[in-house]
């Protein structure tokens, strides 16, 4: 398109309303944009914006090279990730909240935080870069997460992998009390692939019995039980049965419905969120520096958001909350007599 000039009585241009919010618009950036996000080349964005046959042939400086649709994509997705890293999470109604981190290349890790709404709507909440997924990575996290508007002393449930560090800080920040589920899945997939394969279809039958059983006692004695079986044949997987066997059954100990254990379980719905960002950056080639690895996730994580569904057992949400209020009060009542008891 050519840019139309006006030109004053007194020999200086005027400016043109009309071009002047067609610049503003930037429509071709998000055209741009939105194609690299459904994964077209920027050597091909001329392509895709035209038809192969038309008969409007590509002019020098139109907008649509390699390198002017890689600075487009560029500026919206930095002027995007800064926006959604300061938007405000004071009237997000979260219940759940899950934590996971992505590797990009080899000494790069990005740690992401997804929320779960009381109507059981998902809700991408933070990112934050690293070289390992450490305590201090963590803690950045949800640190900005608390400036946004996460109030600390509302209990939630905690859905992590099982690292460590994740359920150090979360303790350290909103109090040792604090519910943390660890994925079911991820443990269940560590304990059979380090066994020997004759072992593999008791182990995993253990594993689900306890896993869908209402009662958190039994469920534990039962792993408590496979880890004993295990002893003598493969000790290490026995040791880690037992490492992190509250945190495996929180969601059995708070009392949910069947469905929402198995919702809630799990961190599928960080890991399907993770599964679009990989998909949507699978054509970088290399990445030259953290910010651009911030840029194109937090693009890939927004683009997962408008796909997201609810929550498959959101109806029984409400019990969640029952049960984390609960929760909190017990411990509260239990920490105030503590208090009384040393105080006295």
């Amino acid at each position: 398109m050519h840019r139309p000039r006006v030109r004053g009585y007194d020999g200086h241009e005027v400016e043109l309303p009309s071009w002047t919010a067609a610049q503003a618009e930037d429509w071709l950036g998000r055209w741009a944009m939105n194609l690299m996000l459904i994964n077209v080349s920027t050597r091909k964005l001329r392509r895709a914006v035209r038809l192969p046959e038309g008969d409007l042939p590509a002019i020098a400086g139109d907008g649509t090279s390699k390198s002017a649709a890689s600075r487009r994509f560029v500026a919206l997705s930095a002027e995007r990730l800064a926006a959604w890293m300061t938007s405000d999470l004071s009237k997000l109604d979260l219940l759940v909240i899950q934590i996971d981190g992505l590797h990009i290349g080899d000494d790069l890790v990005l740690v992401a935080a997804l929320g779960i709404d009381g109507d059981g709507n998902k809700h991408p909440l933070g990112l934050i870069e690293g070289a390992t997924e450490n305590a201090a990575v963590v803690q950045a996290l949800i640190d900005n997460l608390i400036e946004r508007g996460l109030d600390p002393k509302v209990c939630r449930l905690f859905i992590i992998d099982g690292a460590k560090a994740l359920s150090k800080v979360i303790r350290r920040t909103f109090g040792g009390h604090t519910p943390i589920q660890r994925c079911q899945i991820h443990k269940a997939r560590n304990v059979i692939e380090r066994l020997p394969k004759p072992l593999h279809a008791s182990a995993r039958r253990a594993l689900r019995q306890a896993w869908e059983l209402d009662d958190a006692e039994k469920a534990e004695q039962l792993l408590r039980n496979l880890a004993r079986r295990l002893e003598h044949e493969a000790p290490g997987v026995a040791a880690s049965i037992l490492e992190g066997l509250d945190e495996m059954l929180t969601v059995n100990r708070l009392g949910l419905p069947a469905k929402l254990r198995r919702s809630l379980a799990c961190t599928n719905s960080i890991e399907n969120m993770m599964g679009t960002v990989r998909r949507v950056c699978r054509n970088v080639k290399r990445w030259r520096n953290a910010a651009m690895a911030l840029r194109w996730t937090a693009a890939g994580m927004l683009e997962a958001a408008k796909g997201f569904r609810r929550l498959k057992a959101y109806k029984h949400l409400p019990a969640l909350r029952t049960a984390l209020t609960t929760h909190q009060v017990k411990y509260a009542t239990k920490n105030r007599l503590e208090e009384n008891l040393q105080a006295a």
